[in-house]
């Protein structure tokens, strides 16, 4: 995973391993989120392209009406990655180029910290 700032001359990498969240997790999350929410992860095919803003809201009523009288099961296509971090940098940008790098790296079950060159 990589997030980056650019305005704030910032950004974190993360290098480890994704899996699926388990879906008794999944579950769980998806039923404590608000009614509205777990109405537009059915509405909403995430990332897809769509023809309007018309839509969309046809969709959410679509389901919206569809579930009023029942409990909002969780779609099958929704549910989280976990990402156990083997490997996290920090690093903040300078003028000068002699950026700070910060990388914490977990090895024989611990995490140990080292400065890296820019």
């Amino acid at each position: 995973m990589h997030f980056f700032w650019p305005q704030l001359e910032r950004q974190v990498r993360i290098i480890g391993f994704a899996t699926k969240t388990p879906a008794v997790i999944s579950d769980e999350y998806f039923n404590n989120r608000p009614r509205n929410s777990q109405l537009a992860a059915w509405a909403s095919n995430q990332s897809s392209e769509i023809a309007s803003r018309k839509y969309l809201e046809k969709q959410f009523e679509k389901y919206d009406t569809k579930y009023k009288e029942t409990k909002i099961p969780r779609p099958e296509f929704w549910g989280g990655i976990n990402v156990k971090p083997i490997k996290v940098e920090f690093w903040q940008g300078r003028e000068s180029r002699l950026h700070d790098r910060i990388l914490y790296e977990f090895n024989d079950q611990q995490w140990t910290v080292k400065r890296l060159a820019p």
